[in-house]
């Protein structure tokens, strides 16, 4: 990551990662699809429509990990073997804590939030018996995502991968015989879910444990260093803030959909699976310009932290710019897989044409604030990105969208709020950069 051409090691760095996701979001995706073919609408509302309340409650702690990568990445570049030790057993231990964390606020919180969300009555009790299950195994996917981001921090993307090529394989037959020949629906969909986040943590860790060099983990060896977990939090909540809020607007546009009936919340959560592939793109390429960018900044090069960002930025718009052309150029054929009913496909189709084709924006933002988290200025993206694309998507729901409730009004929401993030986050980068910069030559 130091040296050489960096155009080709950041494509082979995110691809593998890109991949990744993807698989995950396939495999989740094969939830939907299950119980969307074989339990009716009402299931398929009710897996489908609890991404953004599970986001809500997740993504504040899975903010910790991009903390983690930060902070390893830059022990890597500076070359303190026994700061990475402490840090890869803190990254572990913070992992079970936060997981733990998120079983009990899950199971509390689950009812509540989805009867604040206008949740129909024929959807609520089985959304929240999927939310409960969902986060009982939320250990298992905070230990897969935090080890994830260790061997991330040192070029590694292949072993997350094959975890969740086992784990997805694992799911998507544990989804077929749960609730085709079980006919458990909702609840066989929730449990194959957690059975699986449970495979690829034990995968990630057995990665870990045979690993060479500094991150090696030694169960023995796992403690939570204060210093460490101040530095990973430090930079990693202000990521994680910016997540949490971010779902927040999208659990109130989720709370406006569910206004409009079972049909347009299938609809639109078939739709939501297509827009999750063109954003683990993105988020593929904004974890390359995080590593990429936090290594040389640890190494004292200037010119190519703003490679990286360059073309980072360009890659991440052109292959989630390829993709959205090609989910809305076959919309009937890509919402079919997970609708079979024609009013859903139809709510869906709206959701695609007023959102997913403007997908190629929101990576000149995400990859910007990534780069700025890699060099230590985590907290200004956060609050831009925050007002961007979540306060001002809170502001269009109770001005414009109450003026005009209609779906193609609430929708228009998403590429205004993304181009408003751009303005502030590149405008920041320029500034904030060219003073950190500054301060590393001088």
């Amino acid at each position: 990551m130091l040296h050489g051409s960096l155009a080709d090691k950041i494509v082979m760095f995110a691809l593998p990662l890109a991949a990744s996701s993807i698989l995950q979001q396939l495999f989740n995706a094969a939830d939907v699809a299950v119980v969307g073919r074989f339990a009716g609408n009402q299931a398929l509302a009710a897996v489908g429509g609890n991404s953004s309340v599970i986001n809500l409650l997740v993504n504040l702690f899975v903010g910790f990990s991009v903390g983690a990568n930060v902070v390893i990445a830059r022990y890597i570049g500076e070359g303190k073997e026994e700061k990475i030790q402490k840090t890869v057993h803190t990254v572990i231990a913070l992992a079970l804590i936060c997981g733990v964390i998120l079983s009990v606020i899950g199971n509390a919180a689950a009812a509540p939030i989805l009867s604040l969300m206008n949740t129909p009555e024929e959807v609520l009790p089985l959304a929240t018996v999927y939310l409960k299950i969902y986060f009982g195994g939320m250990p298992f996917f905070m230990l897969y995502n935090f080890g994830s981001a260790i061997l991330r921090s040192v070029g590694d993307t292949q072993k997350p991968l094959y975890c969740l090529i086992v784990s997805g394989i694992i799911n998507v037959g544990l989804n077929l015989i749960l609730v085709i020949v079980f006919h458990l629906g909702v609840v066989g969909v929730a449990i194959a879910t957690v059975t699986a986040n449970g495979v690829s943590a034990a995968m990630v860790l057995l990665f870990l444990g045979r690993s060479a060099g500094a991150i090696r983990m030694d169960v023995r060896k796992l403690a939570l260093d204060r210093e460490e977990a101040v530095k990973i939090v430090k930079i990693g909540a202000p990521a994680g803030l910016q997540g949490m809020v971010f779902s927040f607007s999208n659990v109130c546009i989720q709370s406006a959909i569910n206004g409009f009936g079972t049909d347009a919340i299938a609809g639109s959560a078939a739709a939501l699976n297509y827009e999750f592939f063109t954003f683990f793109v993105t988020s593929a390429f904004t974890q390359a310009a995080v590593t990429f960018a936090s290594q040389n900044y640890g190494a004292g090069s200037y010119e190519r932290c703003v490679k990286v960002w360059r073309i980072s930025t360009a890659l991440a718009m052109c292959g989630t710019g390829l993709l959205s052309f090609c989910f809305t150029a076959g919309h009937s054929f890509f919402l079919g897989i997970f609708a079979a009913d024609a009013a859903a496909v139809s709510y869906g189709a709206v959701r695609m044409f007023h959102i997913q084709i403007f997908s190629f924006l929101p990576p000149v933002y995400e990859v910007t604030g990534g780069v700025l988290r890699g060099i230590g200025y985590s907290m200004t993206p956060a609050v831009l990105t925050m007002f961007g694309s979540c306060a001002v998507r809170i502001i269009w729901i109770y001005t414009v969208f109450a003026w005009r409730p209609s779906l193609e009004v609430l929708f228009w929401v998403y590429p205004f709020s993304w181009v408003i993030t751009i303005i502030l986050v590149v405008g920041a980068y320029f500034i904030i950069g060219r003073k950190a910069f500054r301060k590393m030559n001088g």
